[in-house]
């Protein structure tokens, strides 16, 4: 897995489609939902006529975790929801999620709900095999 300060990723080499179910599973597991769904592809296509690898933008939630950070500073709603992309390069399938590290920067006071949903995104990014 590889980090970036603004998020992880693994590389593997499911298909996109096989990507995206395992890591729509493995979020599930997490307690993540998926609020919304962008296929930024298409949308360039129908928008632009640009053609471009297949790119998903997956929007997951963890409600408990939500709450408590709008409870602790309600603007951190302009971080959320939790962004997992899926899209193909030119080694295969990539599969990142936005590090919620970042939110404790610009908010100490979620710390703890960061580190917690750091945590629980870094094990779904995880369980996909790499390769």
């Amino acid at each position: 897995m590889s980090t970036k300060h603004y998020g992880m990723s693994v590389h593997t080499s499911l298909s996109i489609d096989e990507a995206e179910a395992h890591i729509r599973r493995a979020l599930s597991e997490e307690g993540f939902g998926i609020l919304t769904e962008i296929d930024v592809a298409a949308t360039l296509e129908t928008k632009l006529g640009i053609e471009r690898k297949p790119y998903k933008i997956l929007g997951a939630c963890n409600p408990p975790l939500a709450n408590r950070a709008l409870e602790a500073d309600e603007s951190i709603g302009l971080l959320l929801p939790c962004n997992v992309v899926v899209y193909e390069d030119n080694d295969g399938t990539v599969v990142s999620a936005i590090e919620p590290l970042m939110m404790a920067d610009l908010s100490p006071g979620v710390q703890e709900i960061a580190d917690e949903a750091h945590d629980a995104l870094e094990r779904a990014i995880q369980t996909v095999p790499v390769g």
